[in-house]
């Protein structure tokens, strides 16, 4: 998939034109020989530098930003000039800098994106301008191999709702982090903003706003767009991932449905976070020597992520250990904006595709409603008395001390997963969910959180940072790297489970349930390794290998933040 930098690449550009490409310009690593070639020798100070020095020059003035927003914007201004010396930086730092370039700093990148804005990144195809969506797409396209398409039509960014075109920003960081864990060359990837319009009042009455100032297109009309859109992905690079990202909860999972037999799609709200997830609590019932199927499963928030979740579990008890949908189904507990989702809740209060988790109302008998006739979190907890307990309702502290003592009164090791993020929407601090449980708790978080003391003293608890980035990308890379027709259940079961396997917490009871942040580049090349393995058992794979050439493959195509020689053809590459 990518170059190797051992082998010269044939370079068309010369003089500014080089500089000022970010695929091709190294700035001052140009050595003396390039630097006559290219006609740089008078644009470049005399001193050659190594891109390790680059780094410790880029990361000095990194530093002296006063705030992760200004870091945020200095990194971005630093890729738009030069690609290697962008993930060389971020890959030194990669703990302190991925929360920078990705949740939470890049929502607030993407709330201010048209006050930010200083040139494009990605492609913008906008619902007036469909009739030209083909000319557009190609413009950018055209006799390019691309291997990955990251979209998204911002309905729902990062906690924060409906941007906009801001929504660029977050398919730029997805493809980013592809890069950094999963060695997608860049080169190969395009961001793509599907600008249908935007709902949010302060955007449309925002004279600086740089997007489509119109009400959110829905319904036909937008399905049409959209479908125009996957249609040309297929048409012109069939072998390519067609990422899906925070799209709204009424479309997010629809789509994925629709396309998903006909294209390799993926939508990591819905099956990245249920895949993390999954890996998490797998650890998890390992610390607590129990099945998947053995848990009472609470899910809090039953949006797109939260949906998303209890599907990936169920369909990882179904293949995992072996029981009927229906009977996985039913350890399950749903909880939205009406409370619980229960029968006489009725069809205008819940959503079709919750109807497989509707709980009967004969089971509910004498549990206390509100005055809607609703049953709230308090009462499902002490009804059921959960082993797990999962928050994706970016309600900031719904998860109270007396819900937290109350689970913890009915399960010796509560399994608590507050995924909402950023930290400020997270349903409960980690810190007071272990001082509540007295150190028992297991616990995942969508946002990196600081250990939690021990009230017995001992080492303290390192909570997983629940987060999609340690999963997706090997995902999507182990899809492309066999050029695979779809990426199934299997495929990302597979996937969750290698990940599950690296968990400290296999060794240690103790012990985060995921790898640490700082593995994960390791941690996503095993886990494109098991899906690119499961793609051949599937028989999904397009590539002449044998399965145990796979590793070989998965690790040779990964593209590296490394100077590649150049020589000046007038016919190489543009």
């Amino acid at each position: 998939m990518s170059t190797p930098a051992t082998r010269a690449l044939r370079v068309a550009l010369h003089g500014d034109n080089i500089l000022t490409h970010p695929r091709f310009n190294k700035g001052t690593a140009f050595p003396a020989g390039e630097r006559k070639a290219f006609g740089l020798t008078g644009r470049l100070p005399y001193c050659v530098n190594t891109l390790e020095e680059q780094c410790r020059r880029g990361y000095d003035q990194l530093c002296t930003r006063d705030s992760p927003l200004r870091k945020n914007t200095f990194l971005q201004s630093l890729k738009d000039q030069n690609w290697v010396l962008y993930y060389g930086l971020i890959s030194r730092h990669l703990k302190e800098l991925i929360p920078v370039i990705y949740t939470p700093t890049q929502a607030d990148a993407i709330a201010n994106y048209s006050h930010l804005f200083r040139r494009s990144e990605g492609m913008y195809l906008t619902f007036p301008n469909q009739d030209t969506m083909e000319e557009d797409f190609l413009e950018q396209t055209k006799g390019r191999d691309i291997q990955l398409f990251v979209c998204s039509d911002a309905e729902a960014i990062l906690g924060i709702g409906d941007q906009g075109v801001g929504g660029i920003g977050i398919t730029t960081a997805k493809s980013a982090i592809y890069t950094l864990l999963g060695g997608i060359d860049p080169s190969k990837a395009i961001s793509v903003t599907l600008d249908v319009g935007t709902d949010n009042e302060e955007l449309l009455n925002d004279d600086l706003y740089v997007g489509w100032s119109n009400g959110r297109v829905r319904g036909k009309a937008y399905d049409k767009f959209i479908d125009k859109f996957v249609q040309l992905v297929r048409k012109y690079h069939p072998h390519s991932l067609l990422h899906f990202e925070d799209f709204g909860v009424n479309n997010a999972k629809r789509l994925l449905d629709i396309y998903r037999d006909q294209h390799a799609v993926f939508n990591d709200d819905v099956q990245g976070t249920g895949a993390v997830t999954l890996a998490a609590l797998m650890s998890a019932v390992g610390v607590t020597k129990s099945r998947l199927t053995d848990q009472r499963i609470v899910v809090y928030g039953s949006g797109t992520a939260g949906l998303g979740i209890t599907r990936q579990l169920r369909d990882a008890m179904v293949q995992i250990d072996n029981v009927q949908e229906a009977d996985a189904s039913r350890r399950f507990f749903l909880l939205d904006r009406y409370g619980l989702v229960k029968q006489s809740l009725g069809p205008s209060r819940i959503r079709e595709d919750l109807q497989e988790y509707v709980r009967p109302d004969s089971e509910w008998e004498g549990v206390p409603t509100n005055e809607h006739g609703e049953i709230e979190l308090f009462d499902v907890v002490r009804k059921v008395k959960p082993t797990v307990l999962i928050g994706c309702s970016t309600r900031g502290g719904a998860f109270t001390e007396k819900i937290i003592k109350e689970m913890a009164h009915g399960v010796d090791r509560p399994i608590i997963f507050p995924l909402s993020n950023p930290s400020r929407l997270a349903e409960v601090d980690p810190k007071n969910a272990n001082d509540w449980t007295n150190g028992k708790a297991l616990m995942a978080s969508g946002s990196p959180f600081p250990p939690c003391k021990n009230p017995a003293g001992g080492k303290d608890y390192i909570v997983a940072e629940c987060n999609n980035a340690l999963i997706y990308p090997g995902l999507g890379y182990g899809a492309m790297i066999t050029q695979a027709r779809a990426l199934s259940d299997s495929m990302i079961i597979a996937g969750a489970r290698r990940l599950a396997s690296l968990s400290p917490a296999l060794k240690d009871p103790d012990s985060a349930l995921l790898p640490d942040f700082g593995d994960a580049r390791h941690v996503n090349t095993e886990i494109a390794i098991a899906v690119a393995e499961q793609a051949m058992d599937e028989g999904l794979a397009d590539v002449p290998w044998k399965k145990d050439e796979v590793r070989e493959h998965v690790k040779k195509g990964m593209w590296e933040p490394v100077y590649a020689d150049f020589i000046y053809d007038k016919d190489g590459l543009h």
